[in-house]
């Protein structure tokens, strides 16, 4: 039997709409175009913050011309001229100049990195359940540990336009699972501060979860995937976001006709990766 590892990335896509679920994780569709150029300023920005804070863990704070020249090489090596521009006021040189602006304030703001940094990019894996049944598996951006409060802070970089209320942040599934697994490696008696750092705002958001939360954090997301594995229909669900999907050329909320499967697939095929 396999393994069945969720993310939060899979829960999030179930909950956003149920055909793209089927489509990315049952069906496995490679779309035309992968990638937008949102992605690919996420993705291009969290590089380069890692690159940084590598060098900083090796004792060494890069200049913010170097962090800036590292930002533009991966740019240019990873731009396509296929890459999807959804809001047509904008250009591609828009978002590249959006990353250098949000590393320029992220460095002056933060400067000099001095608060312990201890993992980058570190995977977790946690069981949620004493069967262990349901595994969650993910990457946190950057881990800290800060020896004069004895915490554990864990910080993520989010790149998109909107700043979320303080009770969303709250109620964040992702980074409130990620508490359970620093908590079972260091320690359940740890404490853990939860960290966005929204760039397009130059705004740091923390969050704390009680062990009380966090359990029923748990027990939310065995329902969700219960949800997930009892799930039969995957209706479409039209939203803003579907500007932005690369599935919109088969969707048939969009009036378009997916491919035909060479053999009808089950949820049970998604395991593979």
């Amino acid at each position: 039997m396999k393994k069945k590892v969720y993310s939060h990335s899979r829960l999030s896509t179930f909950e956003q709409c149920k055909i793209k679920f089927k489509f990315k994780y049952i069906d496995k569709y490679v779309p035309d175009v992968e990638e937008t150029i949102e992605s690919l300023l996420g993705k291009c920005v969290h590089e380069s913050l890692e690159w940084f804070y590598k060098k900083i863990k090796e004792k060494e704070i890069p200049a913010i011309d170097d962090l800036i020249v590292y930002y533009t090489e991966i740019w240019r090596k990873a731009f396509t001229p296929d890459i999807v521009v959804v809001k047509t006021h904008l250009n591609p040189q828009d978002y590249f100049n959006k990353g250098v602006k949000f590393l320029l304030d992220y460095y002056m703001t933060n400067y000099p990195f001095a608060d312990n940094t201890i993992e980058l990019e570190k995977k977790i894996e946690i069981v949620l359940d004493k069967e262990k049944n349901f595994f969650i598996q993910g990457f946190i951006d950057r881990l800290v540990y800060n020896p004069k409060t004895d915490e554990y802070e864990i910080h993520d970089y989010k790149t998109g336009g909107t700043l979320p209320t303080k009770e969303k942040i709250d109620d964040d599934r992702q980074l409130g699972l990620y508490a359970i697994a620093i908590k079972e490696i260091f320690g359940k008696e740890k404490k853990v501060c939860l960290n966005w750092h929204y760039l397009n705002f130059n705004k740091k958001i923390c969050s704390r979860r009680t062990d009380e939360q966090l359990e029923k954090l748990k027990r939310d997301t065995i329902k969700l995937i219960e949800e997930i594995e009892s799930t039969t229909e995957f209706p479409a669900q039209k939203s803003v976001l579907c500007s932005w999907c690369e599935y919109k050329e088969i969707c048939p909320a969009h009036g378009n006709i997916p491919p035909k499967l060479d053999k009808q697939k089950e949820i049970s095929d998604f395991w593979e990766e």
